[in-house]
């Protein structure tokens, strides 16, 4: 945790918590946009004009929202457009590290040693939490955004007079349902997972629990008319985001976080539906089991042990 541009304390999972014990995610810090002319997005200011080579992304493969935005690069084909760093997965005391595990990088473009230094170089008085994704203007040497809904977007769009390849994930025609579905599953699944892990009290716990199978639930039926993504035969942003938090279900989810009235294995549509997505180019280099287990095992408030269970070694 960041305190006027300060480390002050070991890394803890819970951000923030309710009256009730309710989980509560903390809002991203940085909210700029990268568009084509380098005008303002929805949200910041202007001055991040797209252009081959200037931004990188750090992400980390454990990480969900991270993991979207690594999806994203694949399928827009932005992999010699945008840089990557990918953290340590294991949870140090100050929080995401740079390499000494298997598959994570050291930061070369920064010389980092941990990725709070790289948010107190983008703002020296900040406070909060150092997240991924964090998306990094090179040109500038700051913080672009570190939204992955944010960053998500601007990759399907913004970098297309440059190279447009892939499915627009946001179509107009789509927009308003995509928003409407993203709200639910978020809400509902996306952090309905974190919220039955880091619940504190039983009751929200419950009432965690039970959100997040109901949305299960709505979802294998929706995919039992035979449809291929959720809006039939388009593939869309809403896609990738169901898709993250169902490729981590089995190996962490069910049970480290307690969701565990069933896998993810014995919902024949949302199961085959995972694997058509995983079978798409380039997204299965977006998945790390090892990481995935690696770096939520390694939650002390969780599991305290720090024994990482062996499966599932594969989806």
């Amino acid at each position: 945790m960041l305190v006027n541009g300060v480390w002050q304390e070991n890394w803890q999972p819970v951000q923030a918590k309710d009256d009730a014990g309710r989980f509560v995610r903390q809002t991203s810090q940085f909210r700029n946009w990268v568009t084509p002319d380098g005008s303002p997005g929805p949200t910041g200011s202007g001055g991040f004009r797209a252009e081959k080579g200037r931004y990188h992304l750090y992400v980390a493969y454990i990480c969900p929202w991270a993991s979207r935005t690594l999806a994203v690069r694949e399928l827009k084909g932005l992999r010699d457009v945008i840089g990557v760093t990918v953290v340590n997965p294991r949870l140090s005391d100050q929080g995401w590290q740079f390499g000494g595990y298997p598959g994570a990088d050291e930061d070369v473009l920064n010389g980092a040693h941990y990725m709070h230094e790289l948010y107190t170089r983008a703002d020296p008085e900040i406070s909060g939490r150092a997240t991924v994704p964090m998306l990094w203007d090179k040109r500038t040497g700051t913080i672009v955004n570190n939204e992955s809904a944010d960053i998500v977007r601007m990759l399907n769009s913004a970098f297309a007079s440059i190279l447009n390849l892939g499915p627009d994930l946001y179509p107009d025609d789509l927009a308003t349902e995509i928003d409407v579905l993203n709200t639910t599953i978020y809400e509902n699944l996306n952090n309905g997972v974190y919220q039955a892990g880091f619940a504190s009290t039983q009751e929200a716990y419950v009432e965690a629990y039970n959100k997040v199978f109901k949305s299960l639930d709505e979802l294998e039926s929706r995919l039992a008319d035979g449809r291929v993504y959720l809006f039939g035969d388009c593939l869309t942003e809403t896609d990738v985001r169901l898709f993250v938090t169902l490729v981590r279900f089995d190996a962490a989810y069910h049970g480290l976080f307690k969701c565990n009235r069933n896998t993810l294995r014995d919902m024949p549509y949302l199961h085959r539906y995972l694997r058509r997505i995983l079978a798409l180019e380039g997204i299965s280099n977006t998945v790390d089991l090892d990481h995935i287990k690696a770096g939520y095992y390694s939650i002390k408030a969780l599991n305290p042990s720090g024994i990482v269970p062996a499966g599932p070694d594969r989806i």
